[in-house]
């Protein structure tokens, strides 16, 4: 079934980009062979990889977590691999490429945020889940409206990262194939579903290590040949920088993007409180055997992941060097408003993946952009499954059947889910075309470090949190960030068009982080039912496993 899915997707799309190649829209950009083979060797070795996983897949303890049985050092990686996503390598090193010193907020933002999750988040996440962050909000309170919310808050956030993946994917594949951004968009859905469908978190996993490794060593070679051309010299590599650009010293200073100290702030904030509460990356905690290979889990991550937005830095500032705007192969030329302005083959967000062929020819560009579409799809999978969890675990076996759903039905829920993430992914992915796409995950990190964060920090480590607080603390975190990021600049002016944002500001984070734990505590502290008595009464036994482990579910258990 998987394979006659995938060639009625692709036989179409590949008719397509053949009559684009000899229809004459090739001297719009050319059709690269070299990476259209990588592109299906990797997809060809990828879809293997799903079936042999399917045939693991016997209960929803395979589908959601790959069995439990995944080591620390495998798990570490394929974080990194889910971490490193589209918006880190083609938004950051754009953002860096266009703005200069400012985009480099972003490189440091996603990796401060590591630490917290090492030593107050890992340990206590394994001891108390079984498949979703939600297991560990619910776990001492009213499984029903906790579960509700966390759900919520998952989809939402899943909603707005995949719409990320789903552009530099659909702009990737456009440049890759020379189709419509319309058909690359459904490419993208089709085998986001097929992976998730099919092989379940144990294809996931094995998808995002080898994407990771490759992605690791393709952006190493990049920033070594910059670093090359510039004499092994970031004072020359810098120096050159401003020499080219047409803003010169502006590009080391910062302003360009982050306007004030409160924006500044307020994204570093959202960028580092973000990454403990994305729930793609919280599941995979529970992935592994035990407590310790959590710990090592996060060690793993962090170093790979501090290694790799280094590179985005070098990579931004070497396609400022590299990539000139007189060679129509990375620019096009052309009149806006009345007058000459030079934009980039595929848009910005394609930076990185242009930046690989002035520095390396068809054959590193070949292989950067496979491995771009690897990364993208790598993290959709694990996206989608994590949207798809929250509707079959949390929301329908939980809260729906109360805990007395089979795993059959489980299963096919999740399914279904997954099918419906699909489409909603391909349609937001066509609304917001031209977003930068490490921009948009900055709003699902704000999201998540406003509405998950506070309520998994409260749950594990204050007695006085009740069912009212989490539910109230936690749905004005997430309301207050999604209508603060609505009329904020960046979609009331950028997308909605309007001449002047309600807020002024392009991160709520600052504001909506304190809201979410004030509100929690103020409720809490006034609710005196008897569930909130009952709340507090399970605070010990929660401490106890929390830390000990006693009572967690093992590999062999889940």
């Amino acid at each position: 079934m998987m394979k006659h899915l995938l060639i009625a997707v692709l036989l179409p799309l590949c008719g397509a980009a053949y009559a684009d190649a000899i229809g004459g829209d090739v001297e719009k950009q050319a059709t690269n062979w070299t990476a259209i083979i990588m592109f299906f060797l990797f997809v060809g070795s990828t879809l293997f990889i799903t079936k042999w996983a399917a045939k693991q897949n016997k209960s929803a303890k395979d589908f959601y977590t790959g069995g439990g049985g995944i080591s620390g050092t495998q798990n570490g990686l394929a974080i990194a691999g889910d971490y490193m996503s589209a918006a880190a390598f083609l938004g950051v090193s754009a953002i860096v490429f266009s703005r200069g010193y400012d985009g480099l907020i972003y490189s440091v933002g996603f990796v401060v945020g590591w630490p917290i999750v090492l030593f107050l988040m890992a340990e206590r996440l394994r001891n108390l889940g079984k498949f979703t962050f939600s297991d560990v909000a619910a776990y001492r309170f009213n499984q029903k409206p906790v579960r509700l919310f966390a759900a919520s808050s998952t989809l939402l956030i899943v909603s707005l990262y995949l719409i990320a993946q789903v552009v530099g994917a659909g702009k990737l594949i456009q440049l890759l194939f020379g189709l419509d951004y319309i058909f690359a968009v459904v490419l993208v859905g089709a085998l986001m579903i097929v992976y998730v469908l099919f092989g379940g978190m144990l294809a996931t996993t094995w998808v995002q290590m080898i994407k990771a490794v490759l992605l690791l060593g393709g952006a190493s070679l990049i920033s070594f040949l910059v670093l090359k051309h510039a004499g092994f010299s970031l004072e020359n590599m810098f120096a050159s920088a401003v020499s080219v650009h047409e803003q010169g010293e502006k590009i080391m200073a910062p302003g360009s993007m982050v306007k004030n100290p409160i924006d500044a702030l307020s994204l570093g904030l959202a960028l580092m409180f973000g990454t403990c509460g994305l729930p793609h990356v919280l599941m995979r905690f529970f992935t592994v055997p035990d407590a310790r290979e959590a710990r090592k889990s996060v060690v793993v991550a962090t170093g790979l992941v501090g290694y790799f937005f280094l590179l985005t830095g070098i990579i931004g500032f070497g396609a400022i060097i590299m990539l000139t705007r007189d060679n129509p192969q990375f620019f096009t030329e052309m009149l806006k408003n009345g007058r000459t302005v030079y934009e980039m083959v595929g848009g910005t967000n394609m930076t990185a993946v242009h930046l690989s062929s002035a520095v390396g020819g068809d054959f590193l560009l070949g292989f950067i952009s496979a491995v771009s579409f690897a990364t993208i799809l790598a993290v959709v999978a694990g996206l989608t499954l994590s949207g798809a969890s929250a509707v079959s675990h949390d929301i329908y076996s939980s809260v729906i059947r109360k805990g007395k759903a089979t795993p059959r039905e489980e299963m096919r829920i999740s399914k279904a889910a997954t099918l419906v993430l699909g489409v909603m992914a391909v349609v937001l992915g066509l609304a917001f075309e031209d977003q930068n796409v490490a921009f948009m995950v900055g709003l699902c990190f704000a999201i998540a470090a406003s509405a998950n964060f506070p309520v998994l920090m409260l749950s594990m480590y204050w007695k006085g949190l009740t069912t009212r607080g989490v539910v109230a603390g936690g749905l004005s975190g997430l309301i207050g960030a999604f209508v603060l990021i609505v009329l904020g600049p960046n979609v009331w002016v950028a997308v909605l068009g309007n001449e002047s944002p309600v807020f002024p500001y392009g991160s709520p984070a600052l504001f909506t982080i304190p809201l979410a734990f004030i509100v929690a505590w103020v409720v809490s502290l006034a609710d005196q039912s008897e569930q909130a008595v009952a709340d507090k009464s399970r605070f010990a036994a929660q401490y106890v496993r929390s830390m000990t482990g006693i009572g967690a579910a093992k590999a062999s258990d889940h």
